[in-house]
């Protein structure tokens, strides 16, 4: 199969292809998704609170990304690999992030990086990393490293002037350089006036259908995260209930000495 590139997603949208898009945090499900002709996977800073325990994407280190970074990369062949950088690794200077940024592309294998927010010192910022020949998505609306300015995970672009405010960033944004712009938790007449209005795709979450590709959390997608999910979450399976079914199933199995029967055992 074709590698997937900035290049190949720019193509997508001009010829009106959806964009598929998956978190992934190990090789194991790197490899399930390239399996399937997953398009783009993204190495989330949501590993902090869906895999590492975290209460919310703040804590997680650039050394946690870079572990996940690197175990997605062995996994992947096909898809473009994108790592998210963590929250104060990137927002002021400009070399700083430079220099964190090109951990994870050299030891980590990234393919491009996604930053968060348009406030003119991470301009800055995206700028330096596109002299630097390192591709960058952005990320407006809900911006989970801004939970704490947001007072929580709320809905963003509401109103007339939240919604002109993010449209101005989304220009900003592609004219710093950013080859794709992922749009989470906005209103869908948001997400769709930003995606015509720009030349560069638009990945949505929970942004309406007008986006240029979708992104969901994969392990949203299995059903393995508990309720409640957010809105924009459609659990294509149940596997936290089946894993929970089968784990007391082996343990009355264990406690009743059913098992290990003779198929498990050695002469």
């Amino acid at each position: 199969m074709e590698k997937v590139t900035r290049r190949t997603v720019r193509e997508m949208k001009e010829r009106k292809e959806k964009i598929a898009a998956l978190t992934c945090y190990d090789a194991a499900t790197a490899r399930l998704l390239n399996e399937e002709s997953v398009d783009v996977v993204l190495v989330g800073d949501s590993v902090a609170n869906v895999k590492l325990g975290y209460e919310n994407t703040l804590p997680v280190t650039l050394e946690e990304m870079l572990h996940h970074t690197k175990a997605v990369k062995r996994g992947n062949s096909r898809a473009l690999l994108v790592a998210d950088m963590p929250f104060l690794t990137y927002e002021f200077d400009p070399a700083d992030a430079v220099r964190n940024v090109g951990r994870l592309v050299k030891a980590g294998g990234a393919e491009a990086v996604k930053v968060e927010g348009a406030t003119p010192e991470i301009l800055r910022s995206i700028r330096a990393l596109v002299d630097a020949n390192i591709p960058v998505v952005g990320h407006l609306g809900l911006t989970p490293q801004s939970i704490l300015r947001f007072g929580g995970y709320r809905v963003q672009g509401r109103g007339a002037g939240a919604a002109k405010a993010i449209l101005k960033g989304a220009r900003d944004l592609e004219k710093a350089g950013v080859f794709m712009l992922v749009l989470e938790a906005v209103p869908a007449a948001v997400g769709r006036a930003v995606t015509r209005a720009l030349r560069i795709p638009t990945i949505g979450i929970g942004a309406g259908p007008d986006c240029d590709g979708q992104v969901l959390v994969v392990d949203d997608l299995l059903g393995l995260t508990s309720a409640p999910r957010p809105k924009f979450v459609r659990a294509y399976a149940d596997l936290r209930a089946e894993s929970v079914r089968a784990v007391r199933a082996w343990r009355k199995d264990v406690k009743d000495r059913r098992f290990p029967g003779p198929n498990e055992s050695y002469v």
